[in-house]
């Protein structure tokens, strides 16, 4: 597997790989949170006792996130406030061999950890995402969705809310998130992109519609496409943080 992990030594991928692929890969998922005690409960009951460990990653909620996750069974860390900050934290306390990260408004699909283990079963294969549907179904937001999944396998730039998922020796080889206020998923997926494989799951995670249905579908996808452009082209996620607001 030359070139796949930049850190590790030739023959230690070698042997590492097919003998991690033999064993039952230990799944933690990593959930970023800020006052999302509405979510919260539905995305942890689908997460909670079918994978290794799950952490919420609270930004000092005024609500009561933290309280719910701790008493769903997750474990909680307290971060300062931003998703990359808190799922970089995240992922180094988890203990895993995969990480993946979810959105506290995001319901992964059923046996969700059966098909990240399928997607590994490749050593080639370095991380993935999945499919992205949504939670309420209309026209506009359906074609929404089939838009960002062909971006996801053309280009193998998935959201966020995609569950992406990566083995834990690519994401700290390649540094992990990047402590930046926006575009810590694009940073990610671009890493990742030059070291090892991308699958897409078919299965679909369901987010929630409420930043489209709050700023409108066509603003809101403009305005995405938007900052993908204007960070294409170098603007810093610290100058395009000033321009956006995360409506959840």
């Amino acid at each position: 597997m030359p070139g796949l992990y930049p850190a590790l030594s030739k023959p230690f991928t070698k042997i590492l790989l097919p003998l991690a692929n033999k064993m039952p890969l230990r799944l933690s998922v990593i959930i970023p949170a800020y006052n999302e005690e509405q979510n919260l409960p539905r995305t942890l009951k689908k997460l909670v006792g079918f994978c290794h460990e799950v952490i919420v990653v609270d930004g000092h909620s005024q609500d009561a996130t933290a309280k719910i996750a701790s008493k769903m069974g997750a474990q909680v860390l307290l971060s300062q406030k931003g998703r990359g900050l808190q799922m970089a934290l995240g992922a180094s306390k988890a203990k895993g061999d995969v990480l993946c990260f979810v959105h506290a408004d995001t319901l992964v699909p059923k046996d969700f950890a059966r098909h990240i283990s399928l997607a590994l079963k490749d050593s080639r294969v370095v991380w993935g995402a999945f499919a992205l549907g949504v939670d309420a179904r209309t026209l506009g937001l359906n074609l929404i969705c089939l838009g960002a999944n062909l971006r996801t396998r053309l280009f193998k730039l998935p959201y966020g809310d995609q569950a992406i998922f990566v083995r834990r020796d690519a994401y700290f080889a390649v540094g992990g998130f990047a402590p930046v206020p926006l575009m810590e998923d694009v940073d990610l997926a671009r890493k990742l992109g030059r070291i090892g494989r991308f699958c897409f799951v078919r299965a679909r995670v369901v987010t929630s519609a409420r930043r489209w249905q709050q700023e409108g579908l066509l603003a809101r996808t403009l305005k995405n496409y938007s900052l993908l452009l204007r960070h294409a082209f170098g603007d810093s996620p610290q100058s395009l943080a000033k321009k956006y607001k995360d409506s959840r």
